[in-house]
């Protein structure tokens, strides 16, 4: 293995959950919250790339704090009948960096609860640590408070692991940290997204099997 931590998104990036999961349920929430209001998949993930999932609810929609716990309700209503599936191949990533000693780790905007039911029902190979949004708001990516946590924790440098995700809350995230940075490209190929990925990535690829060569070659 190339890296000693291989720390994970979650969302598009181990799972396919926005298009089939996030993005329905958030339309339920404008149609409780904001009716008549609506937004394309694309322009979703636009906004969740940047600014973010929250600047866009409070920033661009004006959501007060009751009602983006309203819209929370309605997601965890939605998702608790839906689960993601994992993309072709993060199995065996996850299985082999885990059998050669290797440490996994996820640092997500989704709920601790959610990741673990996902990697369950997937039948992956359960993290070593999750950094979810539970976590304080101070805490969440793009802050390093995770990376913090898993450098002490594990007694590791910067340059020992590595982050995988397909969002810039992420790459912000490790680029602070000094940590290796690589695209995870295989939701989505919204221009403007992915000319940003392949610009400030360490690496980028559109392809599970190409992050699997990469990490083990």
């Amino acid at each position: 293995m190339k890296y000693k931590c291989l720390i994970l998104d979650h969302d598009d990036t181990v799972v396919n959950s926005t298009a089939t999961i996030h993005y329905p349920a958030f339309l339920e929430a404008l149609k409780l919250l904001r009716p008549g209001v609506t937004i394309s998949l694309d322009d979703y993930f636009r906004e969740n790339f940047d600014p973010g999932f929250i600047p866009y609810c409070v920033g661009k929609l004006g959501m007060t704090d009751d009602e983006l716990e309203r819209e929370v309700e309605c997601w965890k209503n939605y998702v608790s009948g839906h689960t993601a599936k994992a993309y072709d191949g993060m199995r065996e990533i996850i299985e082999r960096q885990k059998a050669e000693g290797g440490i996994v780790c996820v640092v997500s905007h989704s709920y601790d609860f959610n990741i673990r039911r996902d990697y369950e029902v997937n039948r992956l190979p359960m993290p070593d640590l999750i950094f979810g949004w539970e976590c304080p708001p101070e805490q969440r990516k793009p802050s390093t408070y995770a990376l913090e946590i898993i450098s002490q924790k594990y007694h590791l440098k910067s340059q020992e692991m590595v982050m995988v995700d397909d969002a810039k809350p992420g790459y912000d995230m490790a680029h602070a940290y000094g940590v290796p940075f690589i695209g995870a490209g295989w939701a989505t190929d919204i221009p403007e997204i992915r000319d940003f990925m392949r610009k400030n990535s360490d690496v980028y690829f559109t392809k599970v099997e190409e992050l699997a060569e990469f990490l083990f070659d």
